[in-house]
């Protein structure tokens, strides 16, 4: 007898205990096309889920920014305006046209200006001037508002001219201690004109009936589609005159002895800067950089002219001056001191 070798089954092995023998393998059942179908629609609704959630992720962080940068804009701006300063000249820019919802406005020219006088540090105000001039009402506010501010504070104001203080704007500037000019600064333009077009003949050729119902009967006076009346004439005549007169009084209380008047002082002319000085409208030639150092003798200048941040400009485009260039290009009459 041999023993059993390794590959020898054990004979007293039961069957019981033999290995089970392996199932057999079932193929899976086919898919159906709507089952395909269906499964191929949940993995696209989970995309676009997944997907919209990212936009309105990015949106949420884009209005966070924005309110981010807000909050900056303002603390940064408070803290520019309230931070103690040592002595300085500060300045106050106005540029363009002087107008309501504008740089040069009354409302944003009056922020500033009494930001520099309030801060104890400024030995000065100086207006820095490059504008054509504009409504006679904000002109005059600015300039009764430079006057009182003098008066409260105790502080000498200047006027820099760039290239322009024309009209309105020589009517804030007689409001200073002093002018200063560019000798090719363009100076003067005392006076007032109110502008509009008159349609009645073209309608006429036309054949266009001109249908105005008014209670009163000078409501409709300076409607460019009605004939103007010689009495409608002296009546709008009469009235910038006086407004006239008020600019002429301004420049005489301002400028005093120093004003050298002729024929032509008044007559809506304007002079270089070389002649306005001779004139007297004007005192001397300087930049901003001579008047701080050799005038106000505080070299270092301190900008108080309110700018727009991001946020508000932002809010003016999408806000309520939307329709604000249309109602302006429907103006057809203005008046103005230029």
């Amino acid at each position: 007898m041999y023993p059993d070798s390794p590959n020898t089954p054990d004979r007293g092995a039961t069957p019981s205990d033999a290995a089970p023998a392996p199932a057999p393998v079932t193929a899976a059942p086919a898919r159906s096309a709507s089952e395909a179908l269906i499964e191929q629609f949940a993995q696209d609704y989970l995309k676009d889920r997944r997907s919209a959630r990212r936009w309105n992720l990015l949106i949420r962080l884009g209005w966070l920014a924005a309110f981010a940068a807000l909050v900056w804009g303002l603390l940064t701006q408070n803290a520019s305006t309230s931070a103690p300063s040592g002595p300085h000249t500060a300045l106050v820019e106005l540029r363009g046209e002087i107008a309501p919802d504008t740089v040069a406005s009354a409302e944003v020219m009056l922020s500033g200006l009494k930001s520099a006088f309030e801060d104890v540090g400024a030995r000065a105000v100086v207006i820095r001037i490059n504008s054509p001039g504009g409504s006679p009402v904000q002109a005059g506010i600015i300039h009764d508002e430079i006057r009182r501010l003098k008066s409260l504070h105790d502080k000498q104001v200047y006027v820099v001219v760039e290239e322009s203080c024309a009209s309105g704007a020589y009517y804030v500037a007689a409001a200073a201690d002093a002018i200063y000019v560019d000798k090719a600064s363009i100076v003067g333009s005392i006076g007032v004109l109110m502008d509009g077009f008159g349609f009645t003949g073209l309608m006429d050729k036309l054949g266009v009936e001109r249908r105005l119902i008014t209670a009163g009967e000078n409501k409709g006076m300076l409607d460019p589609y009605s004939p103007l009346s010689e009495r409608q004439r002296a009546l709008a005549q009469a009235m910038i005159d006086q407004i006239h007169q008020q600019f002429i009084d301004v420049v005489r209380k301002g400028r005093g002895e120093k004003l050298k008047e002729t024929p032509e002082t008044f007559s809506g002319l304007f002079w270089n800067g070389e002649e306005a000085v001779k004139l007297g409208l004007a005192d001397g030639l300087g930049n901003l950089d001579y008047v701080a150092r050799e005038v106000v003798k505080a070299e270092n200048i301190i900008d108080y002219t309110p700018h727009e941040n991001v946020a508000e400009r932002l809010a003016k485009r999408f806000g309520a001056s939307v329709g604000f260039g249309a109602v302006r290009a429907l103006r057809l009459e203005s008046l103005q001191l230029r």
